[in-house]
C-alpha cells in the first residue's frame, strides 16, 4: 500500500495488523481527495474504524493539522502507530477503542470524518447520528460500504461513486448544501474547532 498524494506521495506503507483489513483502493482515495481538495492544511480528521489508517495518513500527507484514528484491535492500532512514526507523521493520534464509544466521548469537531467500517456493518443510521455532533459546520463525512447509503435527516449525499463492489459517498449537512448550492466545489473544508483530548488508550 502506498501514499498517493501530498508530501509523502509514493511512500510505501506496510501493514500487518490483525484481522481482516480492507484499505480503501488507490483510485477511490484519489477520488475522495479530489472531492475534499488536495490541500488540507489546517484541517482535522477522524477515522473511527481506522484499520490500516490509510485515509488518516493521506490527510496528514496533504497538510492536515491533526488526524485521529481509532481501532478496537490493539495489534491493528499498534501497526498504524508504527507506520505513522516511520513516516514522521507526529500529528496522528491513535487510540484503541470502540468507534461508538469514541464518538460519544469525543468533544472536538472535525472537518472530515472517514467511515469505512467492516464490510458486514449495518448500523449506518446509528453511526451517522453519532457522527453529526462531531462534524464541523462546514465539514464532510466520507462513507464507504458495499451498497448505496441513504442519508439520514440532517445529511445529504453530495458526491457518490462506485469501484467494483465498493460504493463510496460524500455527505454534508443539509443546511450547508442548501445554503451554498453554487459555492466552491462540494467537499471544500473549513477548519473545525475544539481542543479536548480524545478518550481511549493511546497506542
Amino acid at each position: 500500500m502506498r501514499i498517493i498524494g501530498g508530501t509523502h506521495r509514493g511512500r510505501i506503507v506496510r501493514f500487518r495488523g490483525a484481522g481482516p483489513v480492507r484499505p480503501t483502493p488507490d483510485r477511490v482515495r484519489e477520488t475522495l481527495f479530489n472531492w475534499l481538495g488536495q490541500d488540507l492544511t489546517g484541517r482535522t480528521t477522524l477515522e473511527p474504524f481506522a484499520g490500516s489508517g490509510v485515509l488518516s495518513l493521506e490527510a496528514l500527507s496533504r497538510g492536515a493539522s491533526r488526524s485521529v484514528a481509532i481501532d478496537r484491535d490493539a495489534a491493528t492500532a499498534k501497526a498504524l502507530r508504527a507506520n505513522a512514526d516511520a513516516l514522521g507523521l507526529a500529528a496522528l493520534e491513535v487510540a484503541c477503542r470502540d468507534a461508538f464509544a469514541t464518538l460519544a466521548g469525543e468533544s472536538r469537531h472535525f472537518d472530515a470524518i472517514f467511515l469505512d467500517p467492516p464490510y458486514a456493518f449495518d448500523a449506518w443510521p446509528a453511526l451517522f447520528a453519532a457522527c453529526l455532533p462531531r462534524l464541523a459546520a462546514d465539514g464532510a463525512i466520507y462513507a464507504e460500504a458495499g451498497h448505496p447509503l441513504a442519508p439520514p435527516p440532517g445529511l445529504v449525499v453530495t458526491r457518490e461513486g462506485r469501484a467494483g463492489a465498493v460504493r463510496f459517498h460524500l455527505l454534508h449537512r443539509a443546511a450547508q448544501a442548501l445554503r451554498e448550492p453554487d459555492a466552491a466545489p462540494v467537499g471544500t473544508l473549513v477548519p473545525g474547532r475544539g481542543s479536548a483530548d480524545p478518550e481511549g488508550t493511546p497506542c
